[in-house]
């Protein structure tokens, strides 16, 4: 794998294909010379009010062109790139861009509130503010909004200030870390996953040498993965640069706007994860549209059900790919073949160069042999560096060279791997992550709640969805609307749980501890015996 700075893909591309597309977004397109530029130019802004290399830059935007332009000037500067969900509350934003220690961040001007609001609770010092159609109204002529603020800046503004000089040449060795891109875990805190340039280019080159037939410069992306998610990172948006592909970019994922981008614009790759093929199949109009341009999907994040799969091939007459990642492996480790024997079920391979092993539960020492479960264990050029500032969560993870995923799998004769279940407690609803404990710690914030749990239950378009198991304090009366609605002020809406079950005790160890298990088995029984 090339020892480069990640963001040297996009110099390559741009200087091999200046006046392809590399964006069509609201209408509008952006040569992939007109993007290498905007990247140089923020480059330039964001060094002249101060961001140094090393320091930690926060984004905080949907999907659009200012979400590739501060990603690639952030690198360019030797800067740590920290995504953050735009859903995220302030909560939420409080705990991670403090533990990330963020100097700046990049964020849609509606967002400002909320960062206003923890502003003096972290160490942000920087706000650089754009708008969801900046590009657009730029090429209209619109002059951008002045920053209201000390402190506050426009992007528009960092643009044309960083057109009068050129960024300062940084020297970024390929072992630094380029991303800090977080994940939760059972312990209830999130964690920083430090991923270096080298990590993320040995990742993007392996998804497309998996991509058997792709051509430089003749793909075309839909990209409507959110880029703050790090599959959406790196399979769409870095891959498609790599690729010199050009990005059919949405905001966020509605059924009607993917298929009236499809049929514009004929993408002949489509990234996602089951909930947004399982959209597009049921929509009730979906025969109206050409979908078959499509040849390419990987599927992650959720296993898909194989009837969806096969609606869905048989629709636009592409092949799906499913596989497996996590982010501590930038993220994807593990693929059906595009050709060859897929196997339905399965998380296919493991990726070129990238070693799988399934070890025993009890020590994680003995290795199992096909059919046996066990922990899946990896070993790669994607695998991270460690966790941010957390030396103990990275020494149970990375052990003697491998990555302990924390899944349960088996290895068939053939070498396919299966997650048979997850050792974490983990939630997947419509490719979000969302762990247990982050919902419960809001829901012990109401008055009212004595005691509360949380699972993933069985859901028909997210695959998974929140369900809440409440006590009440003794006196104390609520309705699930209550509870839910609570959730909404405290949590993003893809952590809300849709379902609240009021008990007047939770199953708990010897020792007090909650046992989800019992939950999850009670969960199970409930509904094995409802009628199909």
């Amino acid at each position: 794998y090339p020892r480069i700075p990640l963001y040297q893909i996009l110099d390559d591309t741009a200087k091999n294909f200046p006046a392809l597309d590399a964006v069509i977004f609201q209408g509008q397109r952006i040569k992939y010379g007109e993007l290498a530029g905007w990247a140089r130019d923020l480059a330039s802004g964001l060094h002249q009010i101060g961001i140094k290399k090393g320091q930690r830059v926060a984004i905080m935007l949907p999907n659009c062109p200012q979400y590739i332009v501060a990603y690639y000037a952030i690198l360019k500067l030797g800067g740590v790139v920290v995504n953050v969900n735009p859903m995220y509350v302030e909560r939420e934003l409080e705990f991670q861009l403090n533990d990330a220690g963020a100097q700046a961040i990049v964020a849609l001007r509606d967002l400002l509130p909320r960062l206003e609001a923890v502003k003096e609770k972290i160490f942000l010092q920087t706000i650089i503010l754009t708008d969801l159609d900046e590009h657009v109204r730029a090429a209209g002529g619109k002059a951008p909004v002045q920053g209201p603020k000390p402190g506050i800046y426009e992007y528009a503004e960092l643009l044309k200030k960083g057109k009068s000089q050129a960024p300062p040449l940084v020297s970024v060795d390929p072992d630094e870390v380029a991303l800090l891109q977080y994940t939760g875990g059972t312990t209830g805190f999130s964690k920083g996953a430090m991923l270096t340039h080298y990590n993320l280019v040995s990742d993007l080159i392996q998804c497309v040498s998996w991509n058997v037939g792709a051509e430089r410069g003749k793909e075309r992306m839909l990209a409507v993965l959110p880029f703050f998610h790090v599959y959406g990172m790196t399979v769409t948006m870095n891959e498609a640069i790599y690729l010199a592909a050009t990005i059919i970019l949405l905001p966020r994922f509605q059924v009607d706007d993917c298929l009236e981008a499809i049929n514009a614009y004929l993408p002949t790759r489509f990234p996602g994860v089951p909930t947004m093929y399982i959209g597009i199949i049921n929509h009730p109009r979906v025969k109206e549209y050409n979908i078959s341009s499509i040849k390419v999907c990987s599927s992650g994040s959720a296993p898909l059900p194989v009837e969806a799969l096969r609606k869905f091939e048989e629709l636009t007459g592409g092949k799906i790919s499913e596989g497996y990642g996590l982010t501590e492996a930038s993220p994807v480790t593990h693929a059906n073949p595009f050709s060859g024997k897929r196997k339905v079920g399965s998380i296919g391979l493991p990726r070129p160069d990238t070693d799988s092993k399934i070890v025993d539960l009890e020590t994680g020492e003995k290795d199992l042999p096909p059919g046996e479960e066990g922990e899946l264990c990896i070993r790669g050029p994607q695998v991270m560096k460690g966790y941010w500032n957390r030396p103990e969560e990275t020494a149970r993870s990375l052990r003697n060279g491998w990555l302990y995923t924390g899944d349960i799998a088996r290895m068939d004769e053939e070498g396919y791997f299966y997650i048979v279940d997850r050792k974490k407690d983990m939630i997947i609803s419509g490719g979000f992550n969302v762990y247990p404990r982050e919902v419960e710690e809001a829901l012990y914030l109401h008055p009212k709640i004595l005691e509360a749990a949380v699972l993933g239950v069985p859901d028909p378009y997210r695959g998974e969805t929140v369900k809440a198991f409440v006590v009440l304090k003794p006196g104390e009366k609520a309705a699930a609307e209550e509870i839910i609605e609570f959730c909404r002020q405290n949590l993003a809406r893809f952590r809300v749980p849709t379902q609240v079950e009021f008990r007047k005790e939770l199953p708990k160890s010897h020792v007090g501890k909650v046992l989800r298990k019992v939950l999850r088995e009670e969960e199970e029984k409930k509904n094995s015996n409802r009628p199909s």
